[in-house]
């Protein structure tokens, strides 16, 4: 019989082709160097609807490889669980685990395949199993935007309370990857978001570092909220102004004390705005020569960064310093003055 690469032919979708002798139960469960069968590659790539009768069971389904990934996490990985024959898709086999504590659940959900599963067979015992990275099958969903395929029912706080090893809730992994608007805006408290991870950042800390500010709802958006330190020091207010989003803060809470808000190397969201050219954020009212004269420990002045930056011009016009003229940059060249406001 002339030799057949089944890898091949699943990956490059030939696997119609071939002769129906090549697909025995041998063949298709013949491993390679990392333990992965032809079916393996098949899940993933599409085509177990096209194997003979009776080579999809129980015992190939769930052949493991060097991972301890199974067809059915394949098919999983590939968005091709509909191909899987019915009687396979029970709790039992979608919960098996890989050896990094994998469901077949949390492959589901981190590819955004979740509607290939019947919604009966997402029990809450089965959605809140953890990885060995701690997340659930909610984390995954939140972090892939796919929480709104989930049973209804399933969003409830103390299940979106649940934390992943680093700490992180599922509103921490949906904030940081823009998928916070799935979460039922009454689920959206101060207890909820300002949890802490274990390095201290609370999900306004994720949604400003990450740009997805506009989804916090504007009530929380606070000074006292905006200066809660990470065990770092760093701020969401420093967070938001490195990010460019200093204007989703709303106006009555965006004040000059805000503003001179310290994190642990003395720099002010107005040094972060300066240094990332986001200064032009700044209501115009709040720009004074004192705030823009503002020394971080270092001594380091907010319009030396936006100088040093490139950013002079984000300055209003009558706080900008003054050009140098030919005498101080005599001065500079001979290394008796400064270059630097």
């Amino acid at each position: 019989m002339e030799p057949y690469d089944l890898h091949e032919a699943a990956r490059s979708g030939q696997l119609g082709k071939l002769p129906p002798e090549v697909l025995t139960d041998a063949h298709l469960t013949a491993r390679n160097p990392s333990g992965n069968t032809p079916l393996h590659a098949i899940a993933k790539y599409g085509g177990l609807d096209l194997l003979p009768a009776g080579v999809l069971n129980e015992r190939t389904l769930t052949l493991r490889n060097d991972s301890g990934y199974t067809p059915l996490h394949h098919a999983a990985l590939g968005g091709h669980l509909g191909e899987v024959p019915p009687q396979f898709l029970t709790p039992a086999l979608l919960g098996l685990a890989s050896n990094s504590g994998y469901t077949v659940f949390h492959v589901a959900a981190a590819q955004g395949h979740l509607d290939q599963l019947p919604p009966a067979l997402i029990t809450p015992a089965l959605a809140l199993a953890k990885t060995h990275l701690g997340n659930t099958v909610l984390h995954e969903a939140a972090e892939t935007g796919t929480l709104d395929r989930l049973p209804a029912g399933f969003l409830t706080a103390p299940h979106l309370a649940r934390r992943n090893l680093a700490g992180e809730t599922v509103l921490h992994v949906a904030v940081f990857n823009g998928h916070l608007d799935q979460i039922p805006p009454d689920l959206l408290n101060a207890s909820a978001l300002l949890a802490t991870t274990t390095t201290g950042d609370t999900v306004l800390h994720a949604a400003a570092i990450s740009g997805h500010l506009h989804q916090i709802p504007a009530q929380y958006l606070t000074a006292a909220n905006l200066v809660l330190a990470s065990k770092t020091g760093f701020t969401a207010i420093h967070a938001a102004a490195e990010s460019g989003q200093l204007d989703r803060i709303p106006r009555d809470q965006l004040t000059a004390e805000l503003l001179l808000t310290r994190n642990d190397n003395g720099d002010t969201p107005l040094h972060a705005a300066a240094f990332e050219g986001h200064l032009d954020q700044i209501p115009l009212p709040l720009f004074t020569a004192d705030l823009l004269n503002v020394r971080n420990y270092d001594g380091v002045s907010v319009v030396r960064t936006a100088v040093t930056r490139g950013f002079v011009n984000q300055i209003p016009p009558d706080l900008r310093p003054p050009t140098a003229g030919p005498w101080r940059r005599l001065l500079v060249f001979l290394g008796v003055a400064s270059d630097q406001p």
